[in-house]
């Protein structure tokens, strides 16, 4: 009987698995690019110091403008500046856009086709915030964080109420060539858990899936937001200074994707 017993769940384990990896997901919202300026039916334009309109922040020393946005290529340029002469608050502009009230989005996948700046100082990232309640009890979810002075790992990380702020939900994963070429950041977020992981989603770096889910753990059963943006120094992306050789540096984005898993099949 436990021969059997042990057969039965070792089917069931590898059934499970093999479902998982076929499951299948189709597009449901995207931004190509592919326009000469920004869609603002979609997105929303942050403007001024550290977390710019919406009133929070993280030190940062960028003033977030219009101006630092561009299209090329079929590409949207996220550029950080280099203004005046001092290592402070005002002396870098940069750029951020989300679609808060516009575009919100619960489970699925959501991914950025990217290439990310390089240069010690520079903070770029993609990311989500609840649509419901105060940070962190709405949630955040940074799909992909990198720091220019760790050039070749690749940063996720959750903040809830139980985990927020130096958070203990977090991974991360070496990847060497993100600033020499383009990859696609990305999230598969289910009722249950989201993985993490660059450019193959079979092969998430981190999950996150806590055993008990309450409003503490799981804020995660409410809508998200989506957000794009790339800080200059901060508590994290000014850890180890600023180098300002770096300067215009770019962040460049091809698309942002949104799927949904397909019940259909």
């Amino acid at each position: 009987m436990k021969t059997r017993c042990f057969f039965l769940t070792l089917f069931f384990f590898l059934y499970g698995g093999l479902l998982s990896a076929q499951a299948s997901y189709r597009l449901i919202w995207s931004d190509e690019f592919n326009a000469d300026r920004l869609d603002e039916t979609i997105w929303n334009i942050a403007s001024g110091y550290g977390g710019g309109n919406d009133g929070w922040g993280n030190n940062e020393l960028q003033n977030y403008t219009s101006d630092n946005i561009s299209f090329r290529d079929g590409l949207l340029v996220i550029t950080a500046k280099k203004t005046g002469d001092q290592q402070q608050r005002g002396e870098y502009t940069s750029a951020r856009i989300s679609t808060k009230n516009k575009q919100q989005f619960l489970y699925g996948r959501m991914e950025v086709r990217a290439k990310l700046p390089e240069g010690r100082g520079l903070w770029a990232a993609f990311w989500m915030l609840g649509c419901e309640g105060r940070w962190p009890d709405g949630g955040e979810i940074d799909i992909m964080e990198h720091v220019g002075y760790e050039p070749d790992v690749v940063h996720s990380a959750l903040h809830t109420r139980s985990s927020f702020g130096a958070t203990q939900n977090k991974g991360k994963t070496l990847f060497p060539d993100v600033n020499q070429d383009f990859h696609v950041f990305g999230i598969t977020w289910t009722e249950d858990q989201i993985e993490f992981y660059v450019d193959d989603p079979q092969q998430p770096y981190y999950i996150y899936a806590p055993e008990e889910k309450n409003a503490r753990t799981w804020p995660f059963d409410r809508p998200c937001y989506l957000l794009l943006n790339l800080a200059v120094g901060g508590h994290w992306g000014g850890k180890q200074g600023i180098d300002n050789t770096v300067f215009p540096a770019e962040y460049l984005i091809d698309w942002v994707r949104v799927y949904t898993a397909d019940s259909s099949l």
